[in-house]
C-alpha cells in the first residue's frame, strides 16, 4: 500500500466579506507544501443570502487546490465552524478568518511545528494590517495588538483562539460537538480549545508563521474598539468562575478611578486602560444577564 502525505484540510468561516475573502484565496494558492502534504479549503458562508458565493465561483477554476463551498444559513459562527469540520478532509485542520492574509510559508511553518513536536496543535500570531495609516494615540494604545510567545511555548486556553491555526484531526475527534452553539456571538473558540486542554491535549505556540488581519477605517474609531472590548467581555459568561468575577469586580473598580487622570497622560493611555475596563465591565454584565451588545457580530 503507498501512503500519500497528509492532507490539511483549511477552514473559512466567511460573513459578508466577498473582496477580503477573493484576497485570501488568492493568497492561499501560494502557499509552499514542499511535498510534506496536501490542503484543500472549505468556505463556510454565514450568510443566508449566499453572498460569497459568486467569489468563491469565479476563484475555483482559477486555484491550485480543492474548494467547496457551503452555507450555514443560521448566524451563528459555531454552528459555522462545526459545518466546515464536517466537510473539512484530511489528518490537520487548519483555521484562517476570511479577513486575514497569510505569508506563503504560512501552512508549511505550522505543519512542520506541529510534526517536529509532536504536539495535538499549533497557534501563531494575528498581526493587524492597517487599510490606513492610523493615528498615533492608536499605535501607541497597542489595543489591536494580540499577545505573541516564544516558538514552542506550551499554551493555557486563555491564549487561544481560532485566527490562526492547525490542529490534528484526531484531537477534534475528541469533542462533540467541536463548537458549542451557545457560543454563537464569539468565544465559541476559546471554549473549543480549553475542553481541548481538557482532554489532555497539547497546544504550542509558532510565533514565525503569522498572519495579518485586516483593519478597515471603520475599525479604527473608537466607537468599535469599544464595542468590541464588551462584547468580548461578555462572551466569556459561560466560563466565569467566582474567583473570575470577583477579580473582574476589583479591576473595573480600579480602571474607573483611575481613567479621569489618564488623559494628562496622553490619549493612548485612557484608550488602552478603557478598553481594560470594557474587558471587565463587559463580564459583569453577563453575570447578571445583560448583553451590551447582544448577539451579534461586529461586522465593521
Amino acid at each position: 500500500m503507498i501512503i500519500g502525505p497528509p492532507h490539511i484540510g483549511v477552514c473559512v468561516c466567511t460573513y459578508k466579506r466577498p473582496v477580503l475573502l477573493r484576497n485570501l484565496l488568492v493568497a492561499l494558492d501560494r502557499q509552499k507544501t514542499n511535498d510534506h502534504f496536501t490542503f484543500s479549503v472549505v468556505i463556510v458562508d454565514n450568510d443566508s443570502a449566499q453572498s460569497a458565493w459568486r467569489t468563491v465561483s469565479q476563484a475555483d477554476g482559477r486555484l491550485n487546490y480543492r474548494v467547496s463551498y457551503h452555507v450555514e444559513p443560521q448566524q451563528n459562527i459555531a454552528l459555522a465552524r462545526n459545518r466546515a469540520l464536517a466537510n473539512a478532509k484530511g489528518e490537520y485542520i487548519a483555521f484562517i478568518d476570511d479577513d486575514e492574509c497569510p505569508p506563503d510559508d504560512w501552512l508549511l511553518r505550522l505543519f512542520q511545528a506541529c510534526e517536529s513536536r509532536g504536539v495535538s496543535g499549533v497557534l501563531a500570531p494575528v498581526r493587524p494590517s492597517f487599510e490606513r495609516p492610523p493615528p498615533e494615540w492608536l499605535i501607541k494604545s497597542r489595543v489591536f495588538e494580540r499577545p505573541e510567545y516564544p516558538t514552542g511555548t506550551i499554551l493555557s486556553w486563555q491564549e487561544t483562539r481560532t485566527g490562526n491555526a492547525l490542529v490534528r484531526r484526531r484531537a477534534v475527534n475528541d469533542l462533540e460537538p467541536p463548537f458549542r452553539p451557545v457560543y454563537g456571538a464569539g468565544g465559541e473558540d476559546q471554549d473549543f480549545f480549553r475542553r481541548l486542554i481538557e482532554c489532555g491535549h497539547i497546544l504550542v505556540w509558532c510565533n514565525e508563521s503569522p498572519v495579518y488581519e485586516f483593519v478597515p477605517l471603520t475599525r479604527m474609531s473608537l466607537r468599535y474598539i469599544c464595542q468590541r472590548a464588551l462584547l468580548r467581555g461578555q462572551n466569556e459568561r459561560h466560563t466565569l468562575t467566582i474567583r473570575n468575577v470577583a477579580k473582574s469586580a476589583v479591576a473595573a473598580l480600579l480602571y474607573a478611578i483611575i481613567m479621569p487622570f489618564l488623559p494628562f497622560f496622553g490619549r493612548h493611555l485612557l484608550v488602552r486602560y478603557l478598553v481594560k475596563f470594557l474587558d471587565h465591565f463587559g463580564k459583569l454584565c453577563a453575570v447578571v444577564g445583560i448583553k451590551p451588545i447582544g448577539d451579534k457580530y461586529l461586522t465593521g
